[in-house]
Protein backbone atom coordinates (compact mmCIF):
# COMPACT_ATOMS: atom_id res chain seq x y z
CA UNK A 1 0.00 0.00 0.00
CA UNK A 2 1.59 3.44 -1.25
CA UNK A 3 2.07 6.10 0.77
CA UNK A 4 3.05 9.52 -0.26
CA UNK A 5 4.57 11.98 2.17
CA UNK A 6 5.18 15.98 1.61
CA UNK A 7 7.17 17.41 4.80
CA UNK A 8 8.02 20.90 4.30
CA UNK A 9 10.66 22.20 6.70
CA UNK A 10 12.13 25.15 7.65
CA UNK A 11 15.59 25.52 5.86
CA UNK A 12 17.03 26.76 2.72
CA UNK A 13 19.87 29.24 3.58
CA UNK A 14 21.48 25.97 5.30
CA UNK A 15 22.83 24.62 1.87
CA UNK A 16 25.07 22.16 3.39
CA UNK A 17 21.99 20.69 5.32
CA UNK A 18 19.92 21.08 1.87
CA UNK A 19 22.23 19.30 0.28
CA UNK A 20 22.61 16.23 2.76
CA UNK A 21 19.12 16.07 2.99
CA UNK A 22 18.93 15.61 -0.48
CA UNK A 23 21.42 13.16 -0.67
CA UNK A 24 19.70 11.58 1.49
CA UNK A 25 16.61 10.84 -0.19
CA UNK A 26 18.36 9.70 -2.97
CA UNK A 27 19.98 7.38 -1.25
CA UNK A 28 16.91 5.74 -0.20
CA UNK A 29 15.20 4.17 -3.26
CA UNK A 30 11.94 5.73 -3.19
CA UNK A 31 10.36 7.80 -5.83
CA UNK A 32 11.29 11.13 -5.00
CA UNK A 33 8.36 13.82 -6.80
CA UNK A 34 9.75 17.07 -5.22
CA UNK A 35 12.81 18.47 -3.23
CA UNK A 36 12.83 22.23 -3.69
CA UNK A 37 14.05 24.95 -1.94
CA UNK A 38 12.52 28.81 -1.71
CA UNK A 39 15.27 32.07 -0.71
CA UNK A 40 12.15 34.42 0.29
CA UNK A 41 10.32 31.60 1.99
CA UNK A 42 13.09 29.96 3.85
CA UNK A 43 11.31 26.84 3.16
CA UNK A 44 11.88 23.01 1.50
CA UNK A 45 9.27 21.30 0.78
CA UNK A 46 10.27 17.52 -0.50
CA UNK A 47 7.70 15.12 -1.84
CA UNK A 48 8.51 11.16 -1.83
CA UNK A 49 6.30 8.00 -2.01
CA UNK A 50 6.81 4.46 -1.28
CA UNK A 51 5.45 1.92 0.62
CA UNK A 52 4.84 2.47 4.81
CA UNK A 53 8.15 1.04 5.90
CA UNK A 54 10.41 2.69 3.29
CA UNK A 55 8.46 5.90 3.77
CA UNK A 56 8.96 5.93 7.43
CA UNK A 57 13.19 4.74 7.26
CA UNK A 58 13.50 8.02 5.10
CA UNK A 59 11.56 10.43 7.65
CA UNK A 60 13.42 9.16 10.40
CA UNK A 61 16.92 9.83 8.26
CA UNK A 62 15.94 13.15 7.16
CA UNK A 63 14.68 14.32 10.72
CA UNK A 64 17.57 13.03 12.31
CA UNK A 65 19.59 14.76 10.18
CA UNK A 66 17.76 18.44 9.90
CA UNK A 67 16.69 18.49 13.87
CA UNK A 68 19.94 18.79 14.25
CA UNK A 69 21.00 22.26 12.75
CA UNK A 70 17.36 23.60 12.09
CA UNK A 71 17.54 26.59 14.74
CA UNK A 72 13.80 28.96 14.31
CA UNK A 73 15.55 31.25 16.77
CA UNK A 74 17.48 32.40 14.38
CA UNK A 75 15.46 31.63 11.07
CA UNK A 76 13.58 34.33 8.44
CA UNK A 77 11.40 34.26 6.00
CA UNK A 78 8.36 35.23 4.77
CA UNK A 79 6.63 32.04 4.97
CA UNK A 80 4.82 31.51 8.10
CA UNK A 81 5.75 28.68 10.76
CA UNK A 82 5.59 26.91 14.04
CA UNK A 83 8.08 24.34 13.55
CA UNK A 84 11.21 22.76 12.01
CA UNK A 85 9.29 20.01 10.37
CA UNK A 86 6.40 22.68 9.95
CA UNK A 87 4.09 19.95 8.75
CA UNK A 88 4.33 16.52 7.66
CA UNK A 89 1.44 15.12 5.25
CA UNK A 90 0.32 11.82 3.95
CA UNK A 91 -1.49 10.33 1.45
CA UNK A 92 -2.75 7.13 0.51
CA UNK A 93 -2.18 6.26 -3.00
CA UNK A 94 -3.84 3.21 -3.23
CA UNK A 95 -7.55 3.94 -1.56
CA UNK A 96 -7.30 2.62 1.75
CA UNK A 97 -6.74 5.26 4.17
CA UNK A 98 -5.40 2.72 7.18
CA UNK A 99 -1.62 2.39 6.57
CA UNK A 100 -1.00 6.36 6.35
CA UNK A 101 -3.33 6.70 9.42
CA UNK A 102 -0.93 4.11 11.26
CA UNK A 103 2.15 5.88 9.50
CA UNK A 104 1.04 9.25 10.77
CA UNK A 105 0.77 7.53 14.35
CA UNK A 106 4.16 6.09 14.03
CA UNK A 107 5.91 8.98 13.23
CA UNK A 108 4.14 11.46 15.29
CA UNK A 109 5.18 9.33 18.49
CA UNK A 110 8.33 9.24 17.29
CA UNK A 111 8.89 12.44 16.54
CA UNK A 112 7.44 13.58 19.97
CA UNK A 113 9.02 11.39 21.86
CA UNK A 114 12.48 11.18 20.37
CA UNK A 115 13.21 14.14 19.54
CA UNK A 116 11.28 16.21 22.66
CA UNK A 117 9.08 18.00 19.78
CA UNK A 118 5.57 18.21 20.52
CA UNK A 119 3.44 16.84 17.29
CA UNK A 120 -0.35 17.59 16.40
CA UNK A 121 -2.22 15.68 14.45
CA UNK A 122 -4.46 17.02 11.98
CA UNK A 123 -6.78 16.59 9.22
CA UNK A 124 -7.94 12.91 8.87
CA UNK A 125 -5.67 11.91 11.65
CA UNK A 126 -7.24 14.54 14.03
CA UNK A 127 -8.82 13.41 17.27
CA UNK A 128 -11.39 16.14 17.42
CA UNK A 129 -9.42 17.81 19.82
CA UNK A 130 -7.35 20.50 17.98
CA UNK A 131 -10.32 22.31 14.96
CA UNK A 132 -9.63 25.76 16.81
CA UNK A 133 -6.17 25.04 18.45
CA UNK A 134 -4.28 24.78 15.25
CA UNK A 135 -5.25 27.90 13.23
CA UNK A 136 -4.42 30.01 16.61
CA UNK A 137 -1.09 28.52 17.04
CA UNK A 138 -0.50 29.35 13.12
CA UNK A 139 -1.27 32.74 13.45
CA UNK A 140 0.97 33.33 16.01
CA UNK A 141 3.86 31.77 14.78
CA UNK A 142 6.55 30.24 16.20
CA UNK A 143 7.69 33.08 18.48
CA UNK A 144 3.91 32.48 20.18
CA UNK A 145 4.76 29.60 21.21
CA UNK A 146 6.59 30.50 23.74
CA UNK A 147 5.50 30.36 27.59
CA UNK A 148 2.33 28.59 26.53
CA UNK A 149 1.19 25.51 27.58
CA UNK A 150 0.30 23.30 25.05
CA UNK A 151 -1.80 20.56 24.70
CA UNK A 152 -0.33 18.15 22.00
CA UNK A 153 -1.06 14.52 20.95
CA UNK A 154 2.63 13.45 21.15
CA UNK A 155 6.04 15.05 23.03
CA UNK A 156 6.08 17.20 25.70
CA UNK A 157 3.52 20.42 26.91
CA UNK A 158 6.16 22.72 25.74
CA UNK A 159 7.90 24.09 22.54
CA UNK A 160 10.85 22.87 21.49
CA UNK A 161 12.96 25.47 21.63
CA UNK A 162 14.65 25.56 18.11
CA UNK A 163 12.46 22.96 16.45
CA UNK A 164 8.74 24.49 17.77
CA UNK A 165 6.37 22.05 17.29
CA UNK A 166 5.38 19.57 14.01
CA UNK A 167 1.62 19.73 12.59
CA UNK A 168 1.67 15.50 11.03
CA UNK A 169 -1.39 13.60 9.51
CA UNK A 170 -3.24 12.00 6.78
CA UNK A 171 -4.88 14.78 4.26
CA UNK A 172 -6.23 14.47 0.55
CA UNK A 173 -4.68 15.36 -2.41
CA UNK A 174 -3.99 18.81 -3.21
CA UNK A 175 -2.83 21.66 -5.30
CA UNK A 176 -0.22 24.03 -3.78
CA UNK A 177 0.66 27.09 -6.45
CA UNK A 178 1.23 30.51 -6.20
CA UNK A 179 1.03 33.56 -8.76
CA UNK A 180 3.66 36.08 -8.81
CA UNK A 181 2.62 39.14 -9.88
CA UNK A 182 5.49 42.01 -10.97
CA UNK A 183 5.13 45.10 -8.70
CA UNK A 184 6.88 45.53 -5.50
CA UNK A 185 3.80 46.14 -3.84
CA UNK A 186 2.68 43.75 -0.37
CA UNK A 187 -0.63 45.74 -0.20
CA UNK A 188 -1.56 44.25 -3.70
CA UNK A 189 -0.85 40.88 -2.85
CA UNK A 190 -2.59 40.40 0.87
CA UNK A 191 -5.18 42.59 -0.46
CA UNK A 192 -6.08 40.05 -3.57
CA UNK A 193 -5.26 36.97 -1.06
CA UNK A 194 -7.77 38.16 1.65
CA UNK A 195 -10.25 38.68 -0.87
CA UNK A 196 -10.26 34.77 -1.93
CA UNK A 197 -10.92 34.28 1.04
CA UNK A 198 -13.68 35.73 1.71
CA UNK A 199 -14.83 34.89 -1.82
CA UNK A 200 -14.11 30.82 -0.34
CA UNK A 201 -16.30 31.61 2.56
CA UNK A 202 -19.21 33.45 0.12
CA UNK A 203 -19.19 29.76 -1.94
CA UNK A 204 -17.86 31.98 -4.88
CA UNK A 205 -16.87 28.51 -7.46
CA UNK A 206 -13.94 29.79 -8.45
CA UNK A 207 -12.87 30.17 -4.78
CA UNK A 208 -14.11 26.48 -3.21
CA UNK A 209 -11.21 25.23 -0.58
CA UNK A 210 -8.80 27.50 -1.61
CA UNK A 211 -6.21 28.99 0.94
CA UNK A 212 -4.41 32.37 -0.02
CA UNK A 213 -1.52 34.17 1.62
CA UNK A 214 0.20 37.44 -0.16
CA UNK A 215 3.43 36.70 0.44
CA UNK A 216 6.75 39.49 -0.72
CA UNK A 217 9.80 38.00 -2.73
CA UNK A 218 12.25 40.45 -1.74
CA UNK A 219 14.97 39.07 -4.22
CA UNK A 220 13.13 39.03 -7.30
CA UNK A 221 11.63 42.17 -6.53
CA UNK A 222 7.93 40.51 -6.94
CA UNK A 223 4.95 40.06 -4.51
CA UNK A 224 2.72 36.50 -4.60
CA UNK A 225 -0.16 35.47 -3.76
CA UNK A 226 0.29 31.91 -2.47
CA UNK A 227 -2.42 29.73 -2.46
CA UNK A 228 -3.44 26.03 -1.51
CA UNK A 229 -6.60 24.33 -3.16
CA UNK A 230 -8.00 21.61 -1.65
CA UNK A 231 -10.55 20.82 -3.58
CA UNK A 232 -8.53 20.25 -6.46
CA UNK A 233 -11.86 17.57 -8.09
CA UNK A 234 -14.07 20.83 -7.84
CA UNK A 235 -11.84 23.89 -8.27
CA UNK A 236 -10.17 25.12 -11.69
CA UNK A 237 -7.26 27.00 -11.55
CA UNK A 238 -7.51 28.94 -14.71
CA UNK A 239 -10.64 30.89 -13.20
CA UNK A 240 -8.65 31.79 -10.84
CA UNK A 241 -5.44 33.29 -12.13
CA UNK A 242 -7.75 34.88 -14.61
CA UNK A 243 -9.11 36.73 -11.57
CA UNK A 244 -5.25 37.74 -9.83
CA UNK A 245 -4.30 38.90 -13.25
CA UNK A 246 -7.86 41.03 -13.75
CA UNK A 247 -7.30 42.40 -10.77
CA UNK A 248 -4.07 43.31 -10.55
CA UNK A 249 -3.75 44.98 -13.45
CA UNK A 250 -6.97 47.24 -12.58
CA UNK A 251 -5.43 48.25 -9.10
CA UNK A 252 -2.30 49.02 -10.59
CA UNK A 253 -4.08 51.46 -12.99
CA UNK A 254 -5.51 53.28 -10.23
CA UNK A 255 -2.50 53.68 -8.17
Amino acid sequence: MRVLTVPNWSLWRDRDLLGASRDTLDETGLQVHFCEADVDHNRTVTAFAGEPEEVESALHALCTLAFERIDLQRHVGVHPRIGGLDVCPFVSLDGSPQPALELAERIGHWIGHEHAVPVYLYERSERGVHANDLPSLRRGGFGALHGQELHPDFGPTRAHHRLGVSVVGVRDFLIAFNVNLRANQLKLATDLAKEIRMLRQEGDERCLGVRALGLPLASRELVQVSMNVTLPDLTALDPIIDWIEEQSVRRETLM
